[in-house]
């Protein structure tokens, strides 16, 4: 087998498109053609980089299906002879390395956005712990102190740009006791006010653009332990110094 006839023949064979007798000769021509075994090497390498990269999808069968139904209604046409320019052999490593390149590149956003994402996070449970703080040293725990859901709901209108979903979970232990406006992630924020055997809790609400649906999540900052969910349109912090399981539990009354 002739070198000039690899171009079209390495890559079905790389693909396993060719038969058994063109693939025992293309296997005998890569023993002796040092190019042609470089040129298999590099596609390869390419493959199990982007596999390994997480970039490689398998086409849907439905693709696949377009594509040889279309190419069964065009086998009567006449084929056009295109001249194949012949691969110089820098030009290989220069595809190998412009596909590492890449895959480092696309790794690298995907590990800014993940760092990016833990950042915000973190920035906004400080947020919580400070506007937590200051309701308890600034006597601004309440503007509206009322145990009365209906009245504290319809407090919020007007004021927000949104309708924080309000509840009383007396009977379950947690009595709502009143709420404020906050500001935290810089979002207007609805703060409701439960109890829990004389602790406080704090439960900060302000809209998720981007809705996303994420289950609840407990850390501890400074002493005070922090439980966070997305859902509904809406995220959802809760932070007090009581322990964790009731937080959880609380969390979970309200959907987290």
């Amino acid at each position: 087998m002739a070198c000039n006839d690899k171009e079209h023949l390495l890559h079905a064979y790389f693909d396993g498109e060719l038969d058994l007798v063109s693939s025992l000769a293309m296997e005998e021509h890569l023993k002796s053609c040092a190019e042609c075994a470089l040129d298999l090497r590099s596609q390869q390498t390419i493959r199990g980089a982007l596999r390994s990269s997480g970039l490689y999808q398998t086409a849907p069968q439905q693709l696949a299906d377009t594509i040889r139904a279309g190419v069964a209604s065009g086998a009567a046409a006449a084929p056009i002879a295109m001249p194949i320019a012949k691969q110089r052999p820098w030009a290989q490593w220069i595809g190998v390395a412009a596909a590492m390149a890449l895959i480092v590149f696309a790794a690298e956003v995907m590990l800014n956005n993940r760092r990016a994402s833990q950042n915000s996070e973190a920035l906004v449970a400080q947020e919580v712990v400070e506007s937590h703080v200051r309701s308890l040293q600034l006597n601004h725990l309440m503007d509206v102190p009322s145990t009365d859901q209906h009245t504290v709901k319809p407090w919020f209108d007007g004021k927000l740009d949104f309708a924080p979903p309000v509840n009383d979970f007396a009977p379950q232990g947690f009595p709502l006791t009143g709420g404020r406006l906050d500001f935290v992630d810089h979002h207007n924020a609805a703060a409701l006010l439960y109890m829990r055997r004389k602790h406080i809790l704090n439960v900060f609400i302000w809209p998720d653009e981007a809705k996303t649906e994420r289950r609840s999540e407990t850390k501890t900052i400074d002493g005070y332990n922090i439980v966070h969910w997305d859902t509904g349109g809406f995220h959802y912090w809760i932070i007090s110094d009581v322990s964790a399981t009731d937080e959880r539990q609380l969390a979970e009354l309200m959907g987290g």
